[in-house]
């Protein structure tokens, strides 16, 4: 008889409530422990030996410190995807204790899906690239704070200026004064805000370049390839490869489409199939820049020279690859605009099948380093 033991935990800030399902089948509640490492320690002390213990928990605000706590202490831990855990119609009752319950025998029926747990550099990766999509954001806000300030005043230069160039900036420090010290000081403040947000940025980038530089062969050389792709420039291929991990975890293409949440919904029965909008279920993030990126491919294939530059010291076959996602992805786009479909809903199409080419490159550069290193 299996001696294997499914541990559920609800992790919050503060506590963790604890059940466990025994191989007899019997389903119980531990009780809570603070979310400490200290209390975590005794908890498997407690359930030894730590070799016979699976445990789960729901991926949440918490991150993956617990994870790294279990497997450092020898325990098989696994995080799950919240929305697809299994749950009753007609239970209208949640508490800690419950879900502890639920996860534990959900766990040991084998009802879970587990989600991908990056390590702590990748995971520090991450949270970098996120930082200076949340100053990109911040930045955007401030140029429209001010910019909507200016025009509200009836502020305008006299001559076209590309908005937010250093030109632009430079006309708002100099030539834009108001009467009332108010407004001085309104004005003051916005083009504060949006220096700081340009230098925080800045700032951040470089960081991105250092840990990059510092980052194994292995993301160095997919981030670089990655950049083949029309689109796909620096900031786009480190975002790709912080959210995604290693490309070749994902058996095929279509697997990483999904991961996305790129693929479209789907009500089928019988013989009626019904395709909706995209599921929108995956990573937002790699959404986001695959999407920005696709929209490069509605003009014909050609290799500018920042292309080129960026193309110099790739392999020939994946120089291949990027070449032929230019031809496939234009004509895609031609054929779906001459049949009416409105710019969106085709960059999402177009954004899907970038999602093959990425995997192509990852998959084949990824193999590519790995025989290397087996050789050597």
């Amino acid at each position: 008889m299996s001696k294997i033991r499914f541990v559920g935990l609800d992790v919050h800030a503060e506590t963790i409530a604890v059940a466990i399902a025994e191989p007899s089948g019997e389903v119980r509640s531990i009780g809570v422990i603070p979310n400490r490492l200290e209390s975590i320690r005794k908890l498997i002390g407690k359930l030894r030996p730590a070799s016979q213990l699976r445990v789960c928990y729901e991926a949440g605000p918490t991150g993956y410190i617990l994870y790294w706590q279990l497997i450092a202490l020898g325990v098989q831990c696994q995080v799950v995807a919240p929305a697809l855990v299994p749950t009753k119609a007609g239970d209208r009752v949640k508490t800690d204790r419950r879900d502890a319950e639920k996860l534990a025998r959900c766990h040991r029926a084998g009802d879970l899906t587990a989600v991908w747990v990056p390590d702590e550099a990748h995971e520090a990766l991450r949270d970098l690239v996120r930082a200076r999509e949340a100053a990109k954001t911040d930045q955007l806000r401030a140029r429209q704070r001010l910019g909507k300030f200016l025009l509200r005043h009836g502020k305008a230069p006299a001559v076209k200026i590309t908005p937010w160039t250093a030109k632009h900036m430079d006309w708002i420090k100099r030539q834009v004064h108001f009467d009332q010290q108010a407004l001085e000081a309104t004005l003051l403040d916005y083009v504060q805000e949006v220096d700081h947000a340009a230098a925080r940025i800045e700032r951040l980038e470089k960081s991105i370049d250092e840990a990059i530089a510092t980052a194994p062969i292995e993301i160095r050389a997919v981030v670089e390839a990655l950049q083949s792709l029309r689109g796909v420039a620096k900031m786009t291929a480190v975002t790709i490869v912080s959210e995604v991990g290693a490309l070749s975890r994902f058996e095929n293409a279509r697997q990483l489409m999904g991961y996305s949440g790129l693929v479209p919904s789907e009500f089928s029965s019988g013989k009626t199939i019904r395709r909706g909008r995209i599921t929108k279920t995956g990573n937002a993030h790699l959404r986001r820049v695959i999407i920005e990126s696709s929209w490069s491919y509605r003009y014909r294939p050609w290799l500018g020279s920042e292309l080129r530059r960026r193309q110099q010291n790739l392999p020939d076959d994946i120089k291949e690859i990027a070449w032929k996602a230019q031809h496939r992805l234009h004509s895609r786009y031609k054929k779906l605009a001459a049949s009416g479909k409105n710019k969106p809903h085709i960059v999402t199409a177009i954004g899907r099948e970038l999602l093959g080419f990425v995997w192509a490159i990852g998959v084949t550069t990824e193999t590519q380093h790995r025989t290397n290193a087996a050789a050597a």
